[in-house]
């Protein structure tokens, strides 16, 4: 089990795009939480590999993912997007929501946790249904 202090994995080129993301973005405050420096710093943590490299079995950007609630047991699924292309209906979450933030760069069996008003959340990565890297795809 993996929690916030062991590095994540990103592709260099997520990483790319995403500190693009992280340099154009304002900082801005929702309720007391700045969301693009929380990006920036699990940023910062990241161990970077090629696209080729990755693991089939970690969560990179446009993956989509079964999360296990360990506190109500749910199973959540969602699609890790940017943000022109969230949408919560659709279960296309931002990576500048705080989940989005949360699940990047964890790997099956891995349990993450991020703070909410009503308190910690836990989930854990369960499957991964779709991955770009793993059929190919490796500029989504």
């Amino acid at each position: 089990m993996r929690t916030k202090k062991s590095s994540i994995e990103i592709t260099a080129f997520d990483l790319q795009r995403l500190r693009k993301l992280v340099e154009e973005t304002p900082h801005e405050k929702k309720r007391g939480i700045d969301y693009v420096a929380m990006l920036q710093s699990e940023l910062d943590r990241a161990r970077v590999l090629d696209s080729q490299a990755i693991s089939s079995e970690v969560v990179t950007m446009n993956s989509t993912v079964v999360l296990h609630d360990l506190d109500n047991g749910e199973e959540e699924t969602y699609t890790l997007v940017y943000p022109e292309n969230a949408n919560a209906g659709q279960g296309k979450i931002s990576i500048l929501a705080p989940i989005g933030t949360a699940m990047l760069g964890y790997k099956v069996g891995d349990v993450f946790e991020w703070e909410v008003p009503a308190g910690i959340r836990r989930l854990r990565v369960d499957k991964i249904l779709y991955q770009p890297e793993a059929t190919g795809n490796y500029r989504l």
